[in-house]
């Protein structure tokens, strides 16, 4: 293998995770103005420096994050992206995702920064009204991917939404 194709570093970033882990990992990279990946809202379990400019964050099953990624070259902005994920347990199925693994239900993706800022300013809105992103109902945030995609604004998410919510969770529905 000629040292082109050999791997590199942040390809074995994983390596130390034994197979057999429940937890969904997600590395993030910070390199101004290049690439910037991180966490809008999550609650992590675990975090692993790996450099100055990477960490891995590790989340449990079931827990629920905004991954935003943006990148950019002399030109300027070449990808803005924002995931909603759901991380699942061993045996569930999932869906792959760059950076994540070993990958999640996607229930939210955006792609353009005119998107990704819409659905930024939508959490923001939630927070103002006191709720954690992390513990909306999921079916939320299908509803917004669903009425971006086709251009609509979606419909705000209410205390009232999350106290349903919250009571069919603890029915376990």
């Amino acid at each position: 293998m000629s040292a082109a194709f050999a791997p590199r570093a942040a390809s074995t970033a994983f390596a130390p995770v034994p197979p057999s882990d429940a937890m969904t990992h997600v590395e993030l990279t910070h390199i101004e103005k290049r690439i910037e990946n991180w966490i809008r809202f999550g609650h992590h379990a675990h975090e692993q420096l790996l450099d100055r400019r990477r960490r891995i964050l590790s989340f449990p099953p079931g827990c629920i994050f905004a991954f935003v990624r943006w990148a950019s070259n002399d030109f300027g902005t070449v990808a803005s992206r924002l995931d909603i994920v759901r991380c699942v347990a061993p045996g569930e199925s999932y869906q792959t995702l760059p950076f994540v693994r070993p990958g999640g239900e996607i229930l939210l993706r955006v792609d353009g920064w005119p998107k990704v800022e819409k659905i930024l300013q939508h959490i923001d809105a939630i927070e103002a009204i006191g709720i954690d992103p992390a513990t909306v109902a999921p079916d939320h945030w299908g509803h917004v991917a669903h009425r971006t995609s086709v251009g609509f604004e979606p419909r705000a998410y209410t205390i009232e939404r999350h106290q349903a919510w919250l009571k069919r969770r603890e029915c376990g529905q």
